[in-house]
């Protein structure tokens, strides 16, 4: 009782040492309350994560219905990628109005665009032309990621700051469970809801397959859309945000660019290598088999790969409170590495269907430490390493990034071959392409900050000092609709130092 007492005591007497008008305290909220706002704005990277992974599934049953009049078109390689484009437009977009407009709204507006072209990607058609239905459903994809892309800054961003209302020690933790975790289960929905559909159409009515697998992931947005009306803008946003306010962007870029390249880079090297590996996994389990193997052998190995991706990111999440996200993403990229120079060195033995078991292990271990590092922790560094003022652009930049790793990895893998064409030689290349860029990452990952419980708070308090050291105003921080610098008191003061530091 009485070091409960003591610590207490302690804890209000630093809160009363911060300035009020830099970090003032967030009231604590019971817990089901706290906790509701991050559920409701992370989640929404389940559709994510079901939506880029069910592609591969449905690139495999294309194939199969159409053959060579798919296989020899353009859209047999623009239809895996092209969302990736439409993610990083959507990124880009929804960065900049999630920090001028709203985050709340931009989420709603995102969500509106991925149910409705998620409905039309299944409904594709032309004509009873297949090759206009391939570009049909190109085009489609490419506006479904555009709706993926505005969960990213508007999403995750408002996670973060909603998750610093959840008690001290845990923050990190859910904003994992809400984020990456529910891109993973995503991926082992995606793969798993084609299996289901396949073994129900009894490997047959191949297009029956492939447009229900698109279609479900429509349904979960549509149930988050009515859990989303109820957010409002997070606490942080609402007090420091400069969507009344210019905002001093080559300040910005003087304080924030260094770290901001180190964490797109990161993200640029994760996403090249895992969601390469997630959409060729259906590919890499075919040739295992040979052409021959049924959809649902394929998919529900596929199915058990992508469950890998659990145990990363659900054992992960509480070792980054433990140990800070800096340091489990260069554990998981170290211990990826290690387990991909394994792979690749002991792919003749684990290529042959007899040991396809034994594949999917250390495949799906691969997978797994993937999440347990980068996976879990690159979008909370993007998230947490800058001001709110700013930090919905800092994230839709650096997530861009990544999605554009992403966009890369899929063209560029198919090319990462043996120059001699043999296919063990091939994939081997593959795994040692990918580990080599782990070390790299995680030497990256070296230069980034560390981040605690009030990272987010801290940094709000920290970048409100250097733009006042630069003449800018901070009091433009938290304008309400209507307000003016001009109607604030002081106002007239504030402008005559902005000019002398101007003329300096």
């Amino acid at each position: 009782m009485f070091w409960n007492k003591k610590k207490e005591e302690e804890e209000e007497e630093t809160v009363s040492e911060t300035p009020v008008d830099i970090a003032p305290p967030i009231d604590q909220k019971p817990f089901l309350q706290a906790i509701w706002p991050v559920i409701a704005c992370g989640a929404g990277l389940f559709s994510d994560g079901y939506v880029n992974n069910v592609i591969g599934s449905v690139n495999t049953a294309l194939t199969a219905e159409y053959g060579d009049v798919y296989t020899s078109s353009t859209a047999a390689s623009v239809v895996p990628a092209i969302a990736f484009a439409g993610t990083v437009v959507g990124q880009l977009v929804f960065g900049y109005l999630s920090d001028k407009w709203s985050r709340r709204d931009s989420l709603l507006i995102s969500t509106i665009i991925l149910i409705v072209f998620t409905a039309l990607a299944a409904g594709s058609y032309y004509h009873g032309d297949p090759v206009g239905m391939f570009n049909i459903l190109t085009a489609w994809r490419f506006a479904v990621g555009i709706g993926i892309g505005g969960e990213y800054p508007a999403g995750s961003v408002s996670c973060a700051e909603s998750s610093g209302e959840l008690k001290g020690g845990t923050r990190n933790t859910w904003f994992i469970l809400f984020t990456n975790s529910m891109i993973d289960w995503g991926f082992v929905f995606g793969a798993f809801v084609p299996y289901v559909v396949a073994a129900a159409a009894h490997n047959m009515y191949y297009s029956t397959i492939w447009r229900t697998s698109l279609g479900i992931g429509a349904v979960f947005p549509l149930v988050l859309f009515f859990l989303r009306l109820k957010l409002k803008e997070p606490e942080e946003f609402s007090r420091n945000s400069m969507k009344h306010a210019k905002t001093p962007y080559l300040l910005a870029l003087r304080y924030y660019g260094f770290r901001l390249l180190i964490v797109s880079l990161i993200w640029f090297i994760y996403d090249f290598s895992a969601y390469s590996f997630g959409i060729y996994s259906s590919a890499i389990l075919s040739n295992v088999y040979g052409n021959a193997a049924p959809l649902t052998t394929i998919f529900g190995w596929n199915t058990v790969i992508n469950l890998f991706y659990i145990p990363g990111t659900m054992l992960g999440a509480p070792i980054s409170d433990r140990i800070g996200p800096r340091y489990t993403l260069i554990l998981g990229q170290v211990l990826q590495a290690v387990v991909g120079f394994i792979m690749a060195g002991c792919y003749a033995s684990l290529s042959h269907p007899s040991v396809v078991g034994g594949f999917a292990v250390v495949y799906g271990i691969f997978l797994s430490l993937g999440e347990l590092g980068p996976g879990n922790n690159i979008g909370l560094l993007a998230a947490k390493t800058c001001a709110t003022g700013v930090r919905g652009q800092y994230y839709g930049i650096a997530a861009a990034f990544g999605k554009i790793g992403a966009f890369v990895g899929t063209y560029v893998f198919k090319y990462i071959n043996s120059p001699d064409g043999d296919s063990i030689k091939s994939a081997q290349y593959k795994f040692y392409v990918s580990s080599s860029l782990c070390v790299f990452a995680a030497a990256l990952a070296l230069l980034l900050p560390h981040i605690g419980q009030d990272t987010i708070t801290k940094e709000d308090a920290d970048f409100r000092v250097y733009l006042e050291s630069k003449g800018w105003d901070t009091r433009q921080l938290g304008l309400k609709r209507g307000e003016s610098i001009e109607s604030l008191p002081g106002a007239g003061e504030s402008d005559n130092a902005v000019a002398e530091e101007t003329k300096v």
